[in-house]
């Protein structure tokens, strides 16, 4: 699998209600972004570790299983450094301090427009 520039940024997205995860895959995918879909953590373990062309992962913070959204955020940081986190919910308040450096909240409900730029902005720094 070669990897050029002209390809687009891979978002993970991982959220356990599948009705929201549909939507926010249809919100980033309309953004330019390619999307990958995982219903809990442990899958995106699976498919972090399969795949090497991640760049963001997009997690709801709620969700059932061996690990939360916060779990994940921090192991996914531990284990891939450069993988940028977006983590959301519409039940808790997170702050910075909350996320691996550099990772970002994003309250539900969110806007595409929210995401989109979010997106853009993480993955623009990114290339740099």
């Amino acid at each position: 699998m070669g990897s050029s520039s002209s390809t687009r940024p891979v978002v993970l997205v991982v959220e356990d209600e599948l009705l929201l995860r549909i939507n926010a895959a249809e919100i980033v995918a309309d953004a330019g972004f390619e999307v990958i879909e995982a219903a809990s953590a442990d899958e995106a373990i699976d498919i972090l570790e399969a795949r090497r062309d991640i760049t963001v992962v997009f997690t709801d913070i709620q969700m059932p299983g061996s690990m939360d959204g916060l779990k994940l955020a921090r192991a996914v940081s531990g284990r891939w450094p450069p993988i940028k986190i977006v983590a959301t919910s519409g039940l808790v308040d997170v702050g910075e301090k909350d996320l691996p450096e550099g990772g970002r909240f994003l309250a539900k409900p969110y806007s595409p427009e929210a995401i989109a730029g979010l997106l853009r902005e993480l993955t623009a720094a990114a290339k740099r």
